[in-house]
């Protein structure tokens, strides 16, 4: 398939720069698969409109303080850490880029200095950091790394995390929980919906955008995971029963689908996944969706467009459009069933 096949006109107003004042408060959309039919509520009815024979699944990685900015000659220096090779060695995106040619040593600042090891297929450079206690350098001096189209700092770093994260080790966040509210957890809760969590940190796989035409000749970047034992018994026992898979978010979706072998059983384990879903792939294991509106032309479209149709996605893009629907990380959000 073609990269253009995914591409949709959003103007920039759409793109939501701030979280709404309440998680909950914001716009859902719902898909249904075999009626091919939209509807529009509020994200707080979510628990009425579930099944009460659902699942829900969760990614509860946080996000880390990974974005350092610092001077360096004449101008500035910026590194996103995405992702861990040995202690204190990440792979990080790095600007400007010549300035971190391999072997470089540079200093930061009197509590830190970089050795630059090699430069990845990716363009990534591989960076030992020479602190003493580089995680605590990172809670003083890094900064939370929103996505590109957000223009401003937020007023509460806490907003671009969700209220389960609980893992630390994400450079973005799995914003199709942003939604979730104390309040719609206790009414999942009293409705008998089952709820597990399970964890991917974020990274480059998730955000990367695709360059080649083709997209079948993409290559994602592998993204660490986390199933346990525990929740994959939990999962496969309510497979088994009926119940329907619900992940929250493409993240949840990734790992599931990895771990699934081809009997329709998951397999726990702690991994790393590459896999790329775009339309031909055939589901294993998840059943329904919830996650946000994407970006043209991204992983995340295609993924969504595997599950429900290319043509059923964009037509729901445009139908966000005409009413008003918020875009991206902080945007409103999409339940495909």
């Amino acid at each position: 398939m073609n990269l253009a096949d995914f591409d949709y006109h959003l103007p920039k107003a759409f793109i939501a720069q701030k979280p709404l004042p309440e998680r909950d408060q914001s716009k859902l959309m719902v898909l249904d698969r075999k009626t091919r039919s939209i509807s529009h509520h509020q994200f707080f009815e979510l628990p009425k409109i579930l099944d009460k024979d659902s699942v829900l699944v969760f990614n509860q990685s946080r996000v880390i303080p990974a974005r350092l900015q610092f001077p360096l000659g004449n101008g500035k220096a910026e590194i996103l850490l995405i992702k861990p090779q040995a202690d204190n060695i990440w792979e990080c995106m790095v600007r400007p880029g010549p300035k971190f040619s391999p072997d470089a040593e540079i200093k930061v600042d009197d509590d830190l200095s970089l050795f630059i090891k090699d430069i990845t297929p990716y363009g990534l450079r591989t960076i030992e950091f020479k602190c003493k206690n580089f995680n605590d350098y990172l809670k003083s001096h890094g900064q939370t790394p929103l996505p590109p189209y957000i223009k401003s700092p937020i007023d509460d770093p806490e907003r671009y995390q969700t209220i389960y994260a609980k893992e630390e080790g994400s450079v973005a966040a799995p914003t199709a929980g942003f939604h979730f509210t104390e309040k719609v957890f206790e009414e999942l809760n009293k409705k008998g919906i089952q709820t597990e969590f399970l964890t991917l940190h974020v990274g480059l796989g998730t955000f990367q955008p695709v360059k080649t035409e083709k997209i079948e000749e993409h290559k994602m970047h592998s993204e660490w995971f986390e199933l346990s034992q525990k929740v994959a018994d939990c999962l496969n026992q309510a497979k088994e029963n009926g119940k329907k898979i619900i992940a929250v978010g493409t993240t949840a979706v990734r790992v599931l689908e990895s771990c699934c072998n081809e009997n329709g059983k998951l397999i726990p384990q702690i991994s790393e996944t590459d896999i790329f879903i775009y339309p031909g792939y055939r589901w294993k294991f998840v059943d329904e969706l919830i996650t946000n509106f994407h970006v043209p032309k991204s992983t995340l479209i295609m993924l969504v467009s595997s599950f429900a149709g290319r043509e059923f996605i964009l037509k729901s893009y445009e139908e966000a459009k005409v009413k008003d629907y918020r875009f991206f990380s902080f945007g409103d959000s999409m339940y495909i069933r």
